[in-house]
This record gives structure tokens, C-alpha cells and sequence, in this order.
């Protein structure tokens, strides 16, 4: 299948990797200036412009960081949708805003063409590995025909429902269950260190029992070592959690718990550790407790 790739960041790069082995033909566009030297050596063709990669590619994928860089992608000068042919697939791997995506789907089915949103999670980790989970949203037609792209690229694919932004939506769901636990994970130890007991113990405890989680075992875990390198960098937390506080908003539901979670990585963004692992926001607890959790300088106050 020919696949254009748009967005060969740190998710974006491997995803694409998965596609080329799996014997796609791959044509590719970034907003920086040097494409993934591993792809190209493997035959992947480098597009001038977005439009250029959808005259290319039956298939369009995007992975970029924000609703914004969706629009300029899609509709932008030299925009995919300058390039497209009637029955070409758009697929939207970015997590933006459910709003939004119902809005761009429409101004593409206009062109006869098909368009599905399907954010993933999973990080670093998951791309790397093949084993994002990949939410979909839109047509039936449009989620088989992508399946073989998605099987390739995650361990767990979900049609959420057939309309355009379901996917999104369980994006939106996703970040305030992951928000919300990481700064409850960061709260626990912080809480363990300013009373002086081992916080890597404590979380060891918590492992056994009903507060164990993905998030205490992976997180809790670097927290502890003080290694926040980044696996889903903080900035892109506090945006996805702005798209819910966004989505919330249109549809008037009251989200407290994601609203003091996105308080306080605004709060880790503008200490300067925006492309810090969204983990790191421990330091800005540490801080007003006046107490470290990494073994460096557990207990002080």
C-alpha cells in the first residue's frame, strides 16, 4: 500500500518504521528539515510539501502535536487537501480536539475522500514496540481498510463508534484517567517523603494492593529514580488535557480533578520542563512540600 506519513517525531518516526517493514511504500513530510535517515536508506520517498505526500499515497497519515498543526497540515498552503483524489483514506493520529476533528473530517468527506481519527496511547514505549492502543473514530468502510496499517503499528485497536471524533473523545477520557493518576502517584510520595518514610518502599506496598496501577508501577517508578526522560514529555500532557477542559466546556461537564491536574503541569511547563517526561511533575509537588522523593534528597524539608 502506498502511505504518506506526516509528523516523524519521536511517536511518528517509529510508527512509520512499523509500516515500512510491514512492506508499505512510505512517503513522508516533517516540519523539520531532516527526515528519519533510516527510512529514507529503506526506500521511503521525502515529499516537498503535505499536498505532495497526498498526490502520492492512497492512504494519509498525520502525527503532529496539536489541533492547530492538524488544520495547517490538512488545509494549510500546500495542505493534504490540495493533493487528494477522490477515495483516499486521511487518517489523524494527533489528539486534538473531538470539536475540531467532526469539523476537518466533514471538509474532507466533501472531497470524496474518507477520514478517520485515531489517536493512540502507549508513549514512546508503545510506538517502539508495536503495542500502542489505538482509538478509532469514523466510518466502518474507513476501519477495515486501515486495520492492516493499525495492526502493525498497535497491540490494541478499537473502533470507538462511527463517528468521526469518538475517537478523539476517548482520547479526551484516556488523558483524564492518566492525568489524574500521575499527580496522585506524585502526591502519594510526595506525602511518603515529607514524613520521612522510604517512598520506593511505600510504592512497593501500594504495588499489592487495590491502588496498584500501570501508572505506580511505570511512573511511580521514575519519580522515584528522578529520571524524567522524556517518554511522553509534559507540554503534550498539559495540551491533551486542555483539549478536555476544552471538550468539557462545549458540552458542559465539570471536570475538577483534570483541571487541578492541568493547573499543575502549566505550573511544570513554566518552570521551564516542558519537554521533561509528564512524571516530572513530582518536582512541582516536591517543591511546596519542601522535600525531594528521588533517594538524592528524600526526607528533606
Amino acid at each position: 500500500m502506498k502511505v504518506g506519513f506526516i509528523g516523524l517525531g519521536i511517536m511518528g518516526a517509529p510508527m512509520a518504521g512499523h509500516l515500512q517493514k510491514g512492506g508499505h511504500e512510505l512517503f513522508l513530510h516533517d516540519l523539520a528539515p531532516d527526515l528519519p535517515a533510516h527510512l529514507l536508506q529503506n526506500g521511503a520517498v521525502a515529499c516537498g510539501s503535505n499536498r505532495a505526500v497526498a498526490e502520492q499515497a492512497d492512504v494519509i497519515i498525520l502525527m503532529v502535536p496539536d489541533t492547530p498543526d492538524t488544520e495547517a497540515v490538512l488545509f494549510g498552503a500546500n495542505g493534504v487537501s490540495e493533493g487528494l483524489g477522490a477515495g483516499k483514506l486521511v487518517i489523524d493520529m494527533s489528539s486534538i480536539s473531538p470539536t475540531a476533528t467532526t469539523e476537518f473530517a466533514a471538509r474532507i468527506n466533501d472531497l470524496g475522500c474518507l477520514y478517520l481519527d485515531a489517536p493512540v496511547s502507549g508513549g514512546v514505549v508503545g510506538a517502539e514496540n508495536a503495542k500502542l492502543t489505538i482509538m478509532a473514530g469514523g466510518p466502518q468502510e474507513a476501519f477495515d481498510r486501515a486495520m492492516p496499517l493499525f495492526e502493525l503499528m498497535g497491540g490494541t485497536v478499537t473502533l470507538i463508534g462511527t463517528r468521526n471524533g469518538d475517537g478523539q473523545v476517548c482520547k479526551a477520557c484516556n488523558q483524564i484517567v492518566v492525568g489524574v493518576t500521575v499527580q496522585a502517584v506524585a502526591e502519594a510520595l510526595v506525602l511518603a517523603a515529607k514524613a520521612g518514610t522510604d517512598p520506593a518502599i511505600v510504592r512497593q506496598a501500594l504495588m499489592g494492593g487495590a491502588a496498584s496501577s500501570m501508572i505506580l508501577e511505570n511512573h511511580g517508578a521514575r519519580m522515584i529514580e528522578g529520571n524524567f526522560e522524556p517518554g511522553f514529555r509534559a507540554e503534550l500532557q498539559q495540551k491533551d488535557l486542555n483539549v478536555v477542559l476544552s471538550a468539557a466546556r462545549d458540552l458542559g461537564v465539570v471536570l475538577p480533578l483534570a483541571a487541578t491536574a492541568e493547573s499543575l503541569y502549566n505550573a511544570l511547563n513554566a518552570r521551564g520542563q516542558s519537554k521533561a517526561d509528564h512524571s516530572a511533575v513530582v518536582t512541582v509537588l516536591e517543591d511546596l512540600a519542601s522535600c525531594q522523593v528521588s533517594s538524592k534528597g528524600r526526607g528533606q524539608s
